[in-house]
């Protein structure tokens, strides 16, 4: 070989071995928001198996009228989470009745109809299949909350519009909470509606009526639990952010009403768009729904103390998900992402679209196995608290930091869990964590050995369906059981080597963080 070609050959290998170092600095000293204990939530949909976008049809047997709810797969996902939030719902929740008291007619999801929404006509949840969702949700400890038809009394404003007016009927949704009741079954939520705000999908409801409504559910509710020490909280509207819309909505269903001020981010587009694989790597795409979260919160602050933003739904792309990171490692990198963010911006709780089923599914819709980013949403949930610190940080914008207090930490010892996220494909990060009051580097000797989470994807490939975790492959045990998710040790005084594509969590004992210490 040429010395020339051995120049070429060294310059290649550097281009792809990168390595930059970096300080991430974590202001300890107060919170800057803070979740709910159970952040992480996910969706299970009302989808028949006839749901189809872009010639495939990705729920096969794994919506809430069909799914299998005996698979030992399913029950231990949900089991690790303990407790696992869900949320109930979905598009066709505004056409969906409740087979309980005077109704009893039970139609099916029927597809290519001449029907305004979604091309499904009206279906129905009988009590035999709630009874026998609630046993499944008794067995995990599922933290439930139930999205109800919103559209229920209500009629076309006109032909070929998509305002529905007049004031809701909750007289279905009433016997569907007596039965509920009656059975003793525990709702922690009820929401109303799904995606009718602003300019609506498919259909609209005006913010004002909404609001009054919401005032109507609440009262509802107050008079069914009225002997129950945990009285099911309130949620709405479950729809995309509009500002005036939203803030009309709060101003009107007044204090303490809405519990949840729920909205849906779909921000990768389309789930056949061929660019998704770069998007879900782009920082400076991902940061464009930052200001989503930021006017959400600020209508809180402006509109509503009183009450707590959600993600009610994410799944990243609309349709189904995203065909081309289906399922895959690179899904991670824009859910990760967005559960840092949406905490930062002061959100009790963030919803993924969805625990099974189309292609964003946390678990595989033909094994139950779960896909990457279930391993993510576990750890999270694990090692993650409620606090939220504020991060600084003045590398690449290809590395995402993000730090929490950690979860059933030592008291007074002031631990943190850092997630570190780095998109590049071809640097290294080489990470050192300062605490902004300079506490932390002087006193490392004789601090407990860090815990380190290293999530990469098999064979350095991001559409990879196998993620590593501390280059262990997770996968189900012979009993089908969750593996268990260990962590790495390293010293304290080593920095936090952040491989190209990969998650690490990372958690920093007597950190010293007064913010953690109480």
């Amino acid at each position: 070989m040429s010395s020339c070609m051995k120049a070429l050959v060294l310059l290649a290998f550097l281009t792809l071995c990168v390595s930059e170092r970096v300080e991430v600095e974590i202001r300890s000293v107060t919170s800057i928001a803070k979740t709910d204990e159970d952040f992480i939530c996910a969706t299970i949909d009302l989808w028949p198996s006839t749901k189809c976008d872009y010639k495939q049809c990705p729920w096969p047997h794994v919506g809430l009228l069909n799914l299998d709810l005996k698979n030992k797969v399913l029950a231990n996902a949900m089991k690790a989470f303990n407790p696992m939030r869900l949320r109930i719902g979905g598009s066709l929740e505004d056409q969906t009745v409740y087979k309980v008291g005077l109704v009893t007619k039970c139609p099916h999801f029927k597809n290519r109809m001449n029907v305004r929404r979604f091309g499904f006509s009206n279906g129905c949840i009988t009590m035999e299949r709630w009874d026998q969702l609630n046993q499944l949700f008794n067995e995990t400890g599922a933290k439930v909350t139930f999205s109800l038809n919103a559209l229920r009394g209500r009629k076309l404003e006109k032909k070929n519009s998509t305002l529905w007016i007049g004031n809701w009927n909750k007289l279905n949704a009433q016997q569907f909470m007596e039965y509920t009741i009656s059975k003793g079954y525990r709702i922690d939520s009820y929401e109303l509606g799904n995606e009718l705000t602003g300019s609506g999908v498919s259909a609209k409801v005006g913010a004002a009526q909404y609001g009054k409504d919401m005032i109507v559910l609440s009262n509802l509710v107050k008079k069914l639990y009225a002997n129950s020490s945990d009285q099911p909280k309130i949620l709405g509207p479950g729809g995309f952010y509009d500002e005036d819309w939203f803030n009309e909505f709060l101003q009107v269903s007044g204090p303490g009403t809405v519990h949840g001020l729920t909205h849906h981010i779909y921000n990768l587009g389309a789930g056949v768009d061929t660019d998704l694989i770069d998007k879900v790597q782009d920082p400076f795409f991902l940061d464009r729904v930052a200001q989503t979260f930021k006017d959400v919160s600020e209508s809180v602050k402006l509109y509503g103390p009183w009450t707590g933003a959600w993600v009610g739904e994410s799944g990243g792309a609309y349709n189904s998900g995203g065909k081309h990171v289906s399922h895959t490692f690179a899904d991670g990198f824009w859910y990760l992402d967005q559960l840092g963010m949406a905490s930062t911006f002061d959100h009790k709780v963030y919803c993924r679209q969805a625990l099974i089923g189309g292609n964003y599914g946390l678990l595989n819709t033909t094994t139950f196995a779960p896909n990457p980013d279930y391993y993510g949403a576990l750890l999270w949930h694990r090692l993650m608290g409620t606090r939220v610190l504020q991060v600084s940080q003045d590398a690449s914008p290809y590395l995402r930091t993000y730090a929490h207090c950690t979860k059933q930490s030592v008291q007074k010892r002031g631990d943190i869990t850092v997630l570190l996220i780095n998109m590049s494909n071809s640097t290294t990060f080489i990470v050192n964590i300062k605490n902004d009051l300079n506490l932390y580097p002087s006193i490392l000797d004789g601090l407990p050995p860090r815990e380190e989470y290293h999530l990469t994807p098999q064979g350095g490939d991001i559409q990879s369906e196998v993620v590593l975790l501390n280059d262990t492959p997770l996968k189900l045990t012979k009993s089908l059981d969750i593996p268990n998710l260990n962590p790495a040790f390293a010293s304290p005084l080593d920095p936090i080597k952040v491989a190209p594509d990969s998650f690490v969590f990372a958690v920093l004992r007597g950190f010293g963080a007064p913010a953690c210490s109480s």
